[in-house]
């Protein structure tokens, strides 16, 4: 049969994400030292648990409404309404919020439209673009992860589409200050150019508070959720919100790919709103500075804010032979140039008990001395 025939030109554009490899090297480890998994160690919480179930057991199981039901829509609504109050803001429900990012980039990118995002960036940004026909154009920000205004106002042209603002960041888990958010949120908007700010670590900053770029650009379009605050990964409730043309746009979108989000899960997100996690927070802050302070000595690092990533400098070699070194030694690392155009960095998730932590931690000293 004829059946690689059968695969699309799209398809052929761009690789499955090189995460897989590193799975791959290490399927045969025993019991490893997981530091690779973006996914927070933690349980949802008992509360958000038990609503779940409840919805489960009432029948409410059927699609959801395609916006998101009006228990946690509205729920949003207002919260958004209250955090920016601006006269046309309007909020959707996602799958996720990938499925929040995949459904703002097709109804707004076209083909040969050019798009900014920050290098390093989360895998999916360039792999969507290249769905959708759009042009990425990344913008380096190493070694100190920093954002320069001028850089990204040089790269702009009259077929820039839209600006990509990542904060804080996976992988580095750096947050822009308030100044290079501002200074990006403005560019945007004199020059008329959509920003859309991936928010889904807002909850997890640790040396200041979150700063949305919403606060400084009232066209930005918004995209956060549930998966990494509430530990909800698997159950795929995002939210989208910005200006209501734009959203209408994504919601027929959603009509035709992902439908809607799961509704037992909404319905459980509701709960989750009013759930405190700021113990959860301090002990993600706790295991940074952990991770921080045990390699601080063999590592050149920029000290992240946020998300739960640490991304060190390779100390010797290509990402490849280090992380082929780590899985040598039972540790699971990320090579960087999974997230960048360059190889000189590897992403470490601290996501983990406290003892396996320590565990990595032993082993990166050993391998960094190598050197």
């Amino acid at each position: 049969m004829p059946t690689e025939n059968w695969i699309s030109e799209r398809s052929k554009r761009f690789d499955a994400s090189g995460i897989r490899r590193m799975f791959d090297l290490a399927a045969k480890l025993e019991n490893p030292i997981n530091l690779s998994i973006g996914q927070p160690d933690f349980d949802v919480p008992e509360l958000v648990r038990n609503e779940l179930v409840a919805a489960v057991q009432d029948g409410k199981n059927g699609y959801s409404l395609t916006q998101g039901m009006p228990v946690l829509r509205e729920k949003l609504q207002a919260e958004v309404d209250q955090d920016f109050g601006h006269d046309d803001r309007k909020v959707f429900v996602s799958s996720g919020t990938s499925g929040g990012l995949f459904l703002t980039v097709l109804s707004m990118v076209n083909p040969g439209d050019e798009v900014i995002y920050f290098d390093p960036f989360f895998v999916m940004y360039p792999a969507m673009l290249e769905m959708a026909g759009g042009v990425g154009v990344p913008i380096m920000t190493a070694p100190d992860f920093k954002i320069d205004v001028e850089k990204v106002a040089a790269a702009i042209t009259d077929k820039t589409k839209m600006i990509i603002l990542n904060s804080p960041s996976n992988p580095t888990g750096v947050c822009p200050s308030e100044a290079e958010i501002k200074a990006v949120a403005e560019l945007a908007y004199e020059r008329g150019i959509c920003l859309v700010s991936d928010e889904i670590y807002s909850k997890f900053t640790y040396d200041q508070p979150h700063v949305s770029a919403a606060k400084f650009n009232p066209d930005t379009i918004v995209i956060d959720g549930f998966s990494k605050s509430y530990a909800m990964t698997g159950w795929r409730v995002g939210y989208v919100h910005g200006p209501s043309v734009l959203i209408q746009n994504m919601l027929k979108f959603q009509q035709y790919t992902f439908v809607c989000a799961p509704q037992p899960a909404q319905w459980a997100a509701a709960v989750a709103m009013d759930t405190d996690i700021s113990h959860f927070v301090d002990q993600y802050r706790g295991k940074r500075d952990r991770v921080l302070d045990g390699l601080k000595n063999h590592y050149e690092i920029v000290k992240p804010g946020g998300a739960f990533y640490i991304f060190p400098k390779l100390p010797w070699g290509t990402g490849d032979e280090f992380v082929d070194e780590a899985v040598k030694n039972n540790l699971m690392v990320i090579p960087g140039k999974i997230f960048s155009a360059d190889d000189t960095h590897f992403r470490i998730s601290y996501a983990a008990a406290d003892e396996v932590l320590d565990k990595g931690i032993e082993v990166l000293q050993k391998i960094a001395r190598r050197s």
